[in-house]
């Protein structure tokens, strides 16, 4: 019999994922890009808009692994019939930059081979909703020793016992992902029975979806999912399965498997698992097959979403007002030049090449300012003469310079001129048109940056709303916040202090500040839409002026 019964205990508390590539922290395709973003690997080529919400599809193609696959879903979703671009992350934080919504954690559990992994496809494809992280318990087996391999390697390890698993390891890394952090997740070789080197990294959950075989089995766990499914399967069909899975994808044999499976898999399950189903919310028989209880689960998740939901540009552009400028801020001294520079390229008639000569000039003077910030500490080099030379070095590890996508993205060329060997990360925030709100489309990140100081470059900054998710990234990505410079050619005084309001410990650097911002979130007399004014582009009618760097 199904119940379907969604708990009313389910949290309205809230907070993509990003898919990492091999040599970068984090990595998202989203959709609606310009193609003119960039140039190069990291050049974002042009995408169609959102189709409709994907309907639950009848199959999947089964699984196939060797390692654990705990992974974040990229808002680009694959099925067999369509590709789906969905939208960007919308703000996860308050008008202080504090995390508001928490993530909304699904919790799968179920047998060996219940088909845990084909519901959970099944949930993301009809949900629709962008940046779903799927977690799989079985990246936190514990490392095996030697004398446990050995074991394993003749079928006498009990891979089904709660003592296999991690649980420290895994609460902590839930936890963290719920509260919108970036988490590092372990990769287990089933073939080695140990953990690889390179552990995958997550960011930005709007939905977490957990499976595993004993997802309900720890308190602390329990505490964490937000609704708990359970996925009921016959016995009979899980042994099919898994002797299936263990011969074609583990290499095993099917003596070792079906001695495994009533020794240790069919005992776990009585003892540790099927108990478990008392705690479910949902419990869904046949598993993938049953369309009805999975149509059920994903209306509960969108209607807890819609619960979750918030704004943050209409309340930063209220906010603030007649207040005097931070401390934090650093105007760039108006000298001739640079008066005779802004003249220029503020006026409406000056031709692109002009436009672009001057802009370039503009930031190298403003990164070099910039960089004067950064403590340094003293030093003492001896000359080719022999004498002694009392100079000043960087005090810290290394410098990273982040751009936000498009306009910022101009401003790569004159930090990488006087700061050699940088590393450069990319975000893309653009305008939802239907809400107002800003919401994170694309991420790559370097690796480590903990210790780094980090220049955050945009062109322009109006309400400071792009800024404000570009520093809450970094800060998830555990950025120190006294170790981030924002440098902007142009400001408004709305973006300054809803800034300096939100990251106190943030620098805020820039050329010129403007006092307005009209009904449009532009900057007045402000600078014109800097992106296309660079890019040689028009922006289309319905195409936010701020998403190429000019006004948010």
């Amino acid at each position: 019999m199904e119940t379907a019964s969604c708990s009313s205990s389910s949290s309205d508390s809230t907070v993509k994922p990003a898919e990492q590539p091999p040599d970068e922290d984090v990595e998202a395709d989203k959709s609606m890009l310009r193609s003119d973003s960039g140039s190069g690997d990291d050049s974002l080529d042009g995408l169609p808009n959102c189709a409709p919400r994907c309907p639950l599809t009848p199959s999947l193609s089964p699984r196939k692994r060797t390692t654990s696959q705990s992974k974040s879903e990229p808002p680009l979703l694959r099925t067999n019939k369509r590709t789906i671009y969905t939208a960007g992350r919308p703000p996860w934080y308050n008008v202080t930059g504090t995390t508001f919504k928490e993530a909304f954690v699904i919790g799968l559990c179920g047998g060996s081979a219940s088909g845990k992994t084909t519901v959970a496809n099944k949930i993301i494809e009809a949900l629709d909703v962008p940046w779903v992280v799927l977690l799989s318990m079985d990246s936190f087996y514990k490392v095996l020793n030697k004398e446990e391999q050995e074991l394993a390697a003749k079928n006498e390890y009990n891979f089904d016992h709660p003592d296999a698993f991690d649980f420290e390891l895994l609460v902590t890394v839930l936890r963290k992902l719920k509260k919108g952090k970036s988490i590092k997740v372990p990769v287990y070789d089933f073939t080695s029975h140990g953990r690889r080197k390179e552990w995958k990294t997550v960011y930005g959950a709007n939905v977490v979806i957990f499976e595993g075989i004993l997802a309900f089995a720890n308190k602390e766990l329990l505490k964490l999912l937000d609704m708990k499914v359970f996925v009921d399967t016959d016995s009979d069909i899980r042994l099919i399965r898994r002797l299936k899975r263990d011969i074609s994808l583990r290499g095993r044999d099917i003596s070792g498997i079906i001695k495994q499976y009533n020794k240790f898999v069919k005992p776990a399950f009585e003892q540790y698992i099927e108990p478990t189903v008392q705690a479910a919310d949902i419990v869904v028989p046949r598993g993938g097959e049953n369309f009805v209880a999975l149509d059920l689960i994903v209306q509960h998740v969108h209607s807890q979403l819609e619960k979750r939901e918030i704004t943050v540009r209409s309340a930063l552009a209220s906010a603030h007002q007649g207040q005097p400028l931070p401390t934090t801020l650093s105007v760039m001294e108006s000298t001739p030049q640079v008066r005779g520079m802004h003249t220029i390229i503020r006026n409406k008639e000056t031709n692109r090449d002009e436009f672009i000569f001057y802009s370039k000039r503009l930031m190298r003077l403003l990164i070099e300012h910039a960089l004067s910030f950064l403590p340094l500490k003293p030093v003492s080099v001896e000359t080719p003469q022999g004498g002694t030379y009392e100079g000043k070095r960087l005090s810290g590890k290394r410098i990273t310079g982040v751009s936000i996508l498009r306009a910022g993205e101009t401003m790569e060329q004159a930090l990488m001129a006087v700061c050699k060997d940088i590393r450069l990360g990319k975000i893309l925030i653009q305008t939802n048109h239907d809400t107002g709100e800003p919401e994170l489309h694309y991420l790559r990140l370097p690796k480590d940056l903990t210790e780094d100081y980090v220049i955050l470059m945009d062109s322009t900054v109006s309400t400071g709303a792009a800024a404000l998710m570009a520093v809450r990234v970094l800060l998830d990505h555990d950025v120190a916040e006294d170790k981030i410079f924002l440098i902007s050619l142009l400001m408004a005084e709305m973006g300054v202090h809803s800034v300096a309001y939100a990251f106190p410990k943030v620098r805020i650097i820039t050329t010129a500040v403007d006092k307005e911002v009209n009904d449009q979130f532009h900057i007045i007399p402000g600078i014109g839409n800097f992106g296309d004014r660079y890019f040689g582009t028009d922006a289309p009618s319905d195409w936010c002026e701020s998403d190429d760097g000019m006004d948010f």
